[in-house]
């Protein structure tokens, strides 16, 4: 299931590159550093500390992408440095024989809203055509694309490059899964192209999904609602624990590494360019409330809170027409970890409640090193019940019959433990047997296993 669906129901490295054997099939691109990446550094006036897989691999010519016809999974993020897309470099600089690329949800320009694809297209610059790879067929049929394109001109390998935000329903991560089932069934090569998790990579936390029951496009396999992990981690996960059992093997994958990053560093230490991962999703300061916050997109669009889109601080901006100063109080009364509430009012532009006043809390991060996003989201939906039970109706299943909330948390368990009057200690707690479980699989995939510490 996908969101639009159930929304509209319900409302250096230089040298050669080596490739290093890893669990589950994998290969790690590493190799030996010289020279600086096409088009030069990052943002003006700060240290870029980090280089990104595809800046590493541009580094040598695409060298591993050489006498491959090459499709490549992206959208605006997939830029080098000095904010060249990395498909005119490859295609007009590098020389490199792409046959296709496919955009995700929100499009290969990043121009559709939430639940939308963009239609495909040449694209002027290059001659590339670019498919839409979200909306034009199920996501688990993207096997169907791929063999087109390979039928019409020629598919070898399969790039994927899109930066995450670090949430489980965040749908990035599921077409690269449904993309690497797809090339694994057709005998095609995966390679990832590595860039940091933005909001860190030091803890895996929230439920875990239960797998089949709550799988949608939100969320299709048993990982935690904050994974904590790259995309060239998860691919390594999905790889060696999801697909055998899906596509009958892992696939070919390479994962072209990041170079300089720490688990525990936030996206602005970096020194990269933040380029908009989709539209709601203007700064790190989003990415940071989202892995909890994106829980009020399972309001309906007369009931509940609305999740601030429509606004300039989409997820930070919490509230609904129906909702007074008393949120504010009684969440600031709380002295949940590394956050604080203003109590805000804003009027949509679009999406729910739009052209209506809403009152509500914005949230600001103090200490995002302590602040727990999840934890901060079910004492938010707990104290809005309790203020205003009739209208805060989050629960009510869509036309499917599934609730969202569920297909967001991955499992029942929180909105009934709500709804049974379980505190917010009781209700972190129901999920921490499979958390631990999750992150005892998790280690085995990690790439990068330094910490700066205390800086």
């Amino acid at each position: 299931m996908r969101r639009r669906h159930f929304l509209a129901g319900i409302g250096g490295i230089g040298g050669g590159l080596v490739g290093l054997p890893l669990a589950g099939g994998m290969a790690v691109a590493q190799g030996a550093g010289r020279g600086g990446p096409p088009g030069g550094g990052g943002p003006p006036g700060r240290p870029r500390l980090v280089r990104t897989g595809v800046e590493e691999l541009a580094r040598r010519d695409y060298d591993l992408l050489a006498g491959q016809r090459v499709g490549i999974i992206s959208n605006p993020t997939g830029v080098l440095p000095d904010l060249t897309h990395e498909v005119d470099d490859m295609v007009l600089r590098a020389g490199v024989d792409v046959v296709a690329a496919f955009g995700p949800e929100h499009g290969f320009r990043g121009s559709s809203q939430a639940g939308e694809g963009e239609d495909s297209f040449i694209d002027p610059k290059t001659g590339v055509r670019v498919y839409d790879a979200y909306a034009s067929l199920p996501p688990s049929q993207i096997v169907v694309l791929f063999e087109q394109v390979r039928d019409d001109v020629g598919l070898d390998t399969v790039v994927f490059d899109i930066q995450d935000v670090g949430s489980r329903f965040y749908t990035y991560i599921w077409t690269m899964y449904w993309s690497m089932v797809a090339a694994a069934q057709l005998g095609l090569r995966f390679v990832v192209l590595d860039r940091p998790n933005p909001i860190t990579g030091r803890r895996a936390m929230g439920p875990v999904l239960n797998y089949p029951d709550q799988a949608s496009f939100v969320g299709e396999r048993e990982i935690s609602q904050q994974h904590g992990m790259t995309v060239g981690e998860l691919a390594q996960l999905f790889n060696a624990e999801f697909l055998p059992g899906v596509a009958g093997s892992g696939v070919d994958l390479e994962v072209v590494p990041l170079r300089g990053w720490f688990r525990d560093m936030w996206f602005e230490e970096t020194g990269l360019p933040w380029v908009m991962p989709s539209p709601n999703m203007p700064t790190v300061d989003t990415a940071a409330v989202y892995p909890g916050t994106c829980l009020f997109e399972a309001g309906h669009s007369t009931e509940g809170v609305a999740e601030g889109r429509g606004t300039t601080r989409p997820f930070e901006l919490i509230g609904a027409p129906h909702v007074d100063h008393a949120w504010e109080e009684a969440l600031n009364a709380l002295d949940l970890p590394g956050v604080t509430f203003r109590e805000a009012y804003f009027n949509p532009t679009f999406s729910k409640y739009a052209g209506q006043v809403c009152g509500g809390v914005q949230l600001f991060v103090t200490d995002r090193d302590v602040f727990d996003p999840i934890r901060t989201a079910v004492a938010m939906l707990i104290e809005a019940r309790r203020l205003q039970p009739d209208d805060m109706q989050f629960w009510r299943p869509g036309s499917s019959g599934r609730r969202w909330i569920d297909l967001l948390t991955g499992s029942t368990w929180v909105h009934t433990a709500i709804e049974d009057g379980a505190s917010v200690d009781e209700v972190v707690a129901g999920w921490q047997d499979d958390l631990g479980a999750f992150r005892e699989t998790r280690q085995k995939y990690l790439i990068y296993h330094r910490q700066r510490g205390k800086r």
